[in-house]
């Protein structure tokens, strides 16, 4: 029996799922031990700009097709969601080589690792959906939305240390921005739930 070929849009959504992973375990890898901070923007900049192609290749066949495996809607809603993800990512990156900031914090990397996790849950879900396995989604979208909860604690916890020790009021404004972006990505990998969450209801 020949295997049916994966349908371009749940293919594409895939690809961008793995392509966020890349991004992610690429971003929490390096802002532990950044070396060459140039090379990491530029790096994080590949990924992004490879999603993307990804989105743009949603579009045009969103354009040229009439029946779709899943409401047109939730199609490039989903796209945009996991495009917001990366941007969070490539954005927060470019945002360390701007402001000439040094060695990331530790809160840094703890952000960098709960968006590390928070890609892979969404990856798994991806892959669920082309799978038409809708109802087993639930357990990846849970965990996203707890994931962007310790993002919210994080947030707090390292918002009032940082006025607490930082005196520098430009060193302040820098990392302040750092994290409140990373904290805004982890919100953007919980929309990816909610609208996952949304496509579950509507197909199930």
């Amino acid at each position: 029996m020949k295997l049916k070929k994966k349908d371009i849009f749940f293919q594409t959504l895939e690809n961008m799922a793995d392509t966020v992973v890349q991004a992610a375990d690429y971003f929490s890898q390096h802002v532990s031990n950044l070396q060459d901070v140039l090379e990491f923007a530029n790096e994080m900049k590949k990924y992004e700009s490879q999603c993307d192609t990804y989105t743009h290749t949603i579009i045009t066949e969103l354009n040229k097709t009439f029946i779709t495996p899943i409401e047109r809607d939730d199609i490039m809603d989903l796209t945009t969601s996991l495009d917001d993800v990366m941007d969070g990512l490539e954005a927060t990156a470019s945002r360390f080589y701007m402001y000439n900031l040094g060695k990331p914090d530790e809160y840094m990397v703890q952000f960098a690792e709960i968006l590390r996790q928070s890609a892979y849950e969404i990856q798994k879900a991806i892959h669920l959906l082309s799978q038409k396995k809708l109802l087993a989604i639930r357990e990846y979208t849970i965990r996203l939305n707890d994931l962007e909860n310790q993002g919210d604690e994080l947030l707090r916890i390292c918002i009032k240390d940082l006025f607490a020790t930082v005196s520098d009021p430009i060193l302040l404004i820098k990392k302040k921005e750092i994290y409140e972006r990373l904290e805004t990505t982890t919100d953007t990998c919980e929309d990816v739930a909610n609208m996952l969450e949304s496509i579950i209801m509507r197909n199930s």
